[in-house]
């Protein structure tokens, strides 16, 4: 039993009880939220086993890509998001702490502090990344190279939709069944 066939079920039963509801976003988004429960649970449990979570891994990961720091102003920048900023911040201040990172503040702009990996937090970054994405490729070895690429694009255009949708874009129900 595919655990979408509970999302079936549930909609189902919406479908006696209020049949003039139109549920068929829960067949979207019911096994896309299973999902992601189960996708965070099986990378946190990676991320607890090397000593650290998501979010460490993310500024870390981050730093290892660029070859380079990344720089911030203090969320003075246009666009920036004051409360993304106050996250970054702690995060970069644990990681600081544990001697993985340091700051440097730039010599023309003082509100500009860029952050680089110490030479003992390269080593952990690549441990981690391994780790993480041997298992992220461990959990769609049931797909196809195909599939993968076809669900990729899928939800980048998901992903678009739900933006759409956080901007306030009118709902005009174009939606095309296939």
């Amino acid at each position: 039993m595919k655990s979408s066939d509970g999302v079936a079920e549930i909609m189902n039963q919406w479908a006696m009880v209020r049949p003039e509801l139109d549920v068929s976003a829960m067949g979207v988004f019911g096994p896309l939220h299973r999902s992601f429960l189960l996708y965070r649970t099986q990378i946190s449990e990676i991320f607890e086993q090397h000593g650290t979570n998501e979010a460490g891994f993310d500024v870390l990961a981050s730093l290892q890509a660029r070859g380079a720091g990344l720089s911030a102003d203090g969320g003075r920048a246009g666009g920036a998001d004051p409360c993304h900023h106050r996250g970054l911040t702690l995060r970069v201040n644990r990681l600081e702490q544990a001697g993985l990172v340091e700051r440097r503040r730039d010599d023309v702009d003082n509100r500009v502090v860029y952050v680089t990996l110490t030479a003992a937090g390269k080593a952990p970054v690549d441990r981690v990344a391994d780790a993480h994405f041997a298992n992220e490729r461990r959990m769609l070895r049931g797909l196809t190279a195909a599939q993968r690429v076809a669900l990729a694009g899928l939800l980048g255009e998901l992903e678009e939709s739900l933006c759409a949708a956080v901007e306030g874009e009118p709902d005009d129900d174009t939606s095309q069944t296939a």
